[in-house]
C-alpha cells in the first residue's frame, strides 16, 4: 500500500502543483510507474474544478462560475495540459518534417497556432459546460466535469502504453514517464479512469465515452503518421481534446 501511495504522489507532483507530503521522496521507480494513476489526477482536478464552479454558483452568473472553475484546475495543474496542446498546436501547425515539428514543439515561444487553438479549444470547453448546467442542472455539470478530467486523462495513458516515445534527449519533461506501462498498470488506469462514467445515465455515458475514444483514435493515428509516435506534449494535446469530445458527447447525447 505505502508503494501505491507513492506512485499516486510521484504522478500527483508530475502532473499538478498541488503539494506532496514530504515522506514520499523522489525517486526514478516512482516515475516510472506514475501513470497508473493519471486518471485518479483527473478525477481530483475535475473535483476541483466542480467544487470551485458550484460555489462561485452561489453568488454568481452561471458563466461566471464555470470560467472560475476552469481557471482553478489550470492553476492546480500549471496549465501543463494546456502547455502541450499548445506546442502541438504550434508544431504540427508549423512543421513539415518530423524533426522541424519537434524542434517547435520544444521551442518555448508561443506562435499564432498555439494562440489561436488555446483559445478556442478554452472557449468550446467553457461553453458547453455552461450549455450542460443551463440544459441539466448542476448535478450533470459536476459530474462532467469530474468524469471528463479523468477519461481524457484515461486516453492519453492509453497512448503511452500503445504508441512509441519519438524523443531521445534527456530534456523532455515528460521522459520519465516514457516507460512502457504493464497490462495490471493499464488496467488500474482503465478502472479508475471509467469509474466515474458510471455516474451519467448509461446511454449518454457511452456516446461521450465513443466520442472520447474516437478522438483518441485519431489524435493517435496522427501522431503516428507525422512523428511515428507521441511526446508528452502529444499527451497533452490528447488530453485537452479528450476532455473537450466528452462534454461535447454529453451534450450530443441528451439533445
Amino acid at each position: 500500500m505505502k508503494r501505491e501511495l507513492e506512485y499516486f504522489f510521484a504522478a500527483l507532483r508530475f502532473f499538478t502543483r498541488l503539494p506532496v507530503p514530504a515522506w514520499v521522496g523522489h525517486t526514478q521507480d516512482q516515475l516510472d510507474h506514475a501513470a497508473r494513476y493519471f486518471p485518479l489526477i483527473g478525477i481530483l482536478i475535475g473535483g476541483i474544478g466542480a467544487g470551485v464552479t458550484e460555489l462561485a454558483a452561489l453568488a454568481l452568473p452561471i458563466g461566471v462560475a464555470v470560467l472560475l472553475g476552469m481557471a482553478a484546475t489550470i492553476l492546480a495543474t500549471g496549465a501543463f495540459h494546456e502547455d502541450g496542446f499548445a506546442d502541438s498546436c504550434d508544431g504540427f501547425g508549423g512543421g513539415w518534417e518530423k524533426a522541424q515539428v519537434l524542434a517547435i514543439m520544444k521551442d518555448s515561444r508561443v506562435g499564432s497556432y498555439a494562440t489561436l487553438g488555446v483559445g478556442l479549444i478554452l472557449l468550446t470547453k467553457w461553453n458547453a459546460l455552461v450549455e450542460l448546467d443551463a440544459d441539466f442542472g448542476p448535478p450533470l455539470l459536476a459530474i462532467a466535469l469530474i468524469a471528463g478530467h479523468a477519461v481524457s486523462r484515461l486516453a492519453s495513458t492509453l497512448l503511452i502504453y500503445f504508441l512509441v516515445y519519438v524523443r531521445d534527449d534527456d530534456s523532455s519533461k515528460s521522459k520519465p514517464l516514457a516507460q512502457r506501462m504493464a497490462l495490471h498498470e493499464l488496467a488500474i488506469a482503465v478502472a479508475i479512469g471509467l469509474a466515474p462514467c458510471l455516474l451519467p445515465p448509461p446511454i449518454d455515458a457511452l456516446v461521450a465515452l465513443a466520442a472520447v475514444a474516437l478522438t483518441a483514435l485519431l489524435a493517435a493515428r496522427y501522431f503516428v503518421r507525422r512523428i511515428g509516435g507521441y511526446t508528452g506534449d502529444c499527451l497533452g494535446a490528447t488530453q485537452q481534446v479528450c476532455e473537450l469530445a466528452f462534454y461535447l458527447g454529453l451534450l450530443c447525447s441528451f439533445t
